[in-house]
């Protein structure tokens, strides 16, 4: 019973945090109290549909097709796939977690998909557009050119770092493909 309670302690936190604002500052708990059920109907709206898309990746995506183009032996290829399947990505970060999870459990490369969550994070088409529209197509670029080699340097740099940390005979961090 207490296991099942714990995993909604951040829960139980924001609403008492919410409660107590509302109860001390009344404006200032209205706007967190408004902001808090907003982000969760934002939530509700996007989750069920990720965790739809993500039953169909698992059932028909085969996990030898996953390891050959984005698994341990991809090389380039498995990068460029990992950067353009997160561009053409919509919803926000917390809707790419499911999918790196289904991902990591198909046999994909840490490192790709490190690469696919910065990217999915940083660099959207959509996104770009409006960098391009708003703040010119210079900035645009500059700031890709700035972000992609650091998205990638950082997937390689944490999947160096988690097998660094299995030989130091650490828990094995990847439970997920082994």
């Amino acid at each position: 019973m207490k296991s099942k309670i714990k995993k909604y302690n951040l829960f139980f936190l924001v609403v008492l945090v919410d409660l107590i604002l509302w109860f001390y500052w009344p404006d200032k708990g209205t706007t967190a109290v408004i902001s808090t059920g907003d982000y969760l109907v934002e939530m509700l709206l996007f989750i069920p549909p990720i965790f739809i898309l993500i039953g169909l990746l698992d059932v028909w995506v085969p996990r030898e097709i996953v390891e050959k183009n984005v698994g341990p032996e991809s090389g380039v290829k498995g990068v460029v796939i990992s950067i353009l399947v997160a561009t053409a990505a919509a919803g926000p970060l917390y809707a790419g977690f499911p999918v790196a999870y289904t991902l990591m459990k198909k046999g994909c490369r840490m490192a790709n998909v490190v690469i696919f969550l910065g990217t999915w994070a940083t660099i959207k088409v959509p996104m770009l557009m409006m960098e391009i529209k708003f703040l010119g197509m210079e900035f645009a670029a500059a700031r890709l050119l700035l972000t992609l080699p650091a998205i990638i340097l950082s997937g390689y740099l944490v999947e160096r770092l988690l097998a660094g940390a299995e030989k130091a005979g650490e828990p094995k961090a990847n439970k997920l493909t082994g």
